[in-house]
């Protein structure tokens, strides 16, 4: 090659070589910026730690949201995605190192910037955690290569972090005994560590389930019965929840969900004494007489139940009484707070595993819908709570002779004692000891004082138990009702008009009235009423597939037309629409969720009353009693007039 052609050639690539040094020079310029504006992003954190006020959750969130957004503009952010996305195409595992090495980042950015010394101890029990996190087998996958599970893990310990912070702040003037509450506070990562990593080795039997037959009704219970059992309290819940409405599910199905209503593993005995320890000072045998504490009576998602005797003095004598006492599990917030992380963390692994632009919205709003829907589930975890509730029932149930309450004797945070209902059963229990005539006599007599009992809690006193399933209800041998279990309560007050408009638009396949109530029921009313004609089309989709037309002039003549199983089918897409209304993107506030739950368990509990009756005879028992309500109100309040006034002239003889 001669020298003129080698000048050509270079002057021919001049432009190339120019253009590729300007684009270094500007990447290496944004990466400059970028990396200078990290301190400053730091620098309100830091403050933080500076400022004498203590800190709270909300300026925590607020500076960390910040934080994560530069992080996010950050060079090496970018680059990090577009590497994750090149091995997700190749079929690469993801190189969990590089969450390390950020989250590494993070930590030495607070310490560095923290005005007193943070303990070696705290700094190695959140290695020696992260390490075991990163460990685990189940969890391989979950831990990528980006900062939305960094953040995720981080919003989720907040509350945590806040306690730490404050704590720091004020190390040089607390005792030793402060410093020890640190060290137990920071043990609560090694406990969620074990729940956690149970919770997401229970995730691991989806999988089979979608590999079964999809009419394999009895191999998928099966395989959700293990799902259940083993990721805990929260699954146990939700199973509770849907086999309450037993009639909607296959009954294979239906049957194994049905067996967490009635029961689920009891308490270890050791968790029980803790409780007691924590509560009373002492053990259960030094509180009452005959505590069994291998032998509860029956246990539930959040505790058990004990039968015990205790000493009264009645009549100047002291007689041993029976009692209920309902003992709380240990670390129940923890359980239900690792649940819904655990469901997050699949669901946003699912996003970045399988990202589709349809599926994206799906997930992110059944996350959303999962965090509003546990909320729910909050007011059950504290007794005190509990005990509130139910002693307002029990005020309410002395003025009918249909529905009983049991009588509040001792209540803490972690151990109720109430009275023991000696003449009531399980509803299947007492039920089962019938037969023929008697059996159907007794069924619809239950059913017609479920109907009473629900009307007058939501028309008189317009609260209502928030979890009437089959396991929550018991009878007497004349079909009175004692509701038990007040961990949950739904009030109607300001609910009415939104919830009678709903049902009406459902029953009647109006999808734009329907449209609107689920957009002012949602947690973004602006947000979603900007797509209310997408919504609106989902809507008719859905209605269409559950045979749900709508309702012309002529609805009587419709209605009957459809019978009841036109009636059963709207009715069905009523309570399937409140829960699944993630698959329209919309996110429903947590109160409107969990009436929709405590609806969906009432409809469920009453179906089950009319077992091996048809149901036409079900739906007329519904028409008579829903209008004889007025009626057999006045009745309840007369004969139990006449049996106070019956009581004095006893008295007085």
């Amino acid at each position: 090659m001669t020298e003129i052609e080698s000048k050509k050639i270079v002057e021919l690539n001049l432009p190339v070589l120019k253009h590729r040094t300007d684009s270094v020079l500007r990447g290496a310029g944004g990466f400059a910026v970028s990396t200078v504006k990290l301190p400053k992003a730091f620098w309100p954190l830091a403050q933080l730690f500076i400022q004498e006020e203590d800190v709270s959750r909300e300026m925590l969130a607020e500076d960390l949201d910040n934080l994560f957004v530069v992080l996010y503009q950050h060079p090496l952010s970018e680059h990090s995605r577009l590497f994750t996305t090149y091995l997700r195409k190749y079929k690469l595992l993801p190189n969990e190192e590089s969450t390390e090495n950020l989250i590494r980042f993070l930590v030495k950015q607070v310490v560095a910037r923290s005005p007193v010394e943070i303990p070696d101890v705290i700094l190695d029990e959140f290695w020696s955690f992260f390490h075991e996190l990163i460990s685990a087998p189940e969890l391989k996958g979950l831990v990528e290569l980006n900062l939305d599970i960094v953040r995720l893990v981080l919003r989720t310990y907040e509350p945590l972090l806040v306690e730490l912070i404050n704590k720091v702040k004020h190390i040089r003037k607390i005792n030793q005994l402060a410093a020890t509450d640190m060290i137990q506070k920071v043990e609560v990562l090694r406990g969620d560590l074990k729940i956690l990593r149970r919770q997401i080795k229970a995730i691991r039997y989806i999988k089979p389930f979608l590999q079964t037959d999809p009419k394999d009704f009895s191999g998928q219970a099966e395989i959700i019965a293990k799902m259940v059992r083993e990721f805990g309290p929260l699954f146990i819940k939700m199973a509770q929840v849907a086999a309450a409405n037993a009639d909607l599910l296959p009954k294979e199905i239906a049957s194994e969900l049905a067996v967490f209503q009635e029961d689920v593993e009891p308490m270890l005995p050791e968790d029980v004494m803790q409780a007691f320890m924590e509560v009373h000072g002492k053990p259960p045998q030094e509180v009452y007489f005959n505590f069994d504490i291998e032998k509860p009576l029956k246990s539930g998602s959040i505790g058990s139940v004990y039968l015990a005797k205790k000493p009264i003095i009645k009549n100047g004598v002291e007689i041993l009484v029976p009692v209920v006492i309902k003992v709380a599990r240990h670390n129940i917030e923890r359980e239900f707070q690792m649940g819904t992380l655990a469901i997050e963390l699949m669901l946003m692994s699912s996003q970045y595993w399988a990202p589709h632009s349809k599926l994206l919205p799906f997930l992110s709003a059944m996350s959303d819908q999962m965090k509003e829907f546990t909320k729910g589930f909050e007011q059950e975890l504290n007794f005190e709570d509990e005990a509130l509730i139910q002693q307002r029932f029990v005020e309410r149930a002395q003025k009918s002779q249909v529905w009983h309450v049991p009588e509040l004797y001792f209540s803490s945070t972690r151990i109720l004692e109430m009275e023991y209902l000696e003449d009531a059963m399980a509803i299947k229990q007492a039920v089962a000891e019938l037969h023929g005539k008697k059996r159907k006599r007794f069924q619809r007599k239950v059913a017609e004082n479920f109907i009473f009992t629900i009307l007058e809690h939501l028309v008189v006193h317009q609260e209502f138990h928030g979890d009437l399933h089959p396991g929550n209800i018991m009878v007497g041998a004349d079909a009175q009702l004692y509701l038990i279990d007040w961990g949950n309560a739904v009030d109607m007050k300001g609910k009415w008009a939104l919830i009678w408009d709903y049902l009406i638009s459902v029953l009647a396949g109006d999808t734009e009235r329907l449209a609107q109530v689920l957009v002012e029921m949602s947690t973004e009313p602006e947000e979603n009423a900007k797509r209310i004609d997408e919504i609106k089309l989902a809507l008719e989709e859905t209605l269409l597939k559950k045979n749900v037309t709508p309702l012309s002039k002529k609805i009587v003549r419709t209605l009957y037309k459809e019978g009841s199983e036109g009636l059963h089918s709207r009715l069905q897409a009523a309570m399937h629409l409140m829960s699944n209304t993630y698959q329209l993107g919309l996110v429903m506030e947590s109160g409107y969720l969990h009436l929709s739950r405590s609806i969906f368990a009432m409809v469920g509990t009453y179906l089950n009353m009319y077992k091996g009756m048809s149901k036409v005879t079900m739906t007329l028992d519904f028409i008579k009693d829903l209008s004889l309500f007025p009626v057999n109100l006045a009745k309840d309040r007369l004969m139990l007039k006449r049996d106070e006034v019956r009581r004095i002239f006893t008295v007085s003889e």
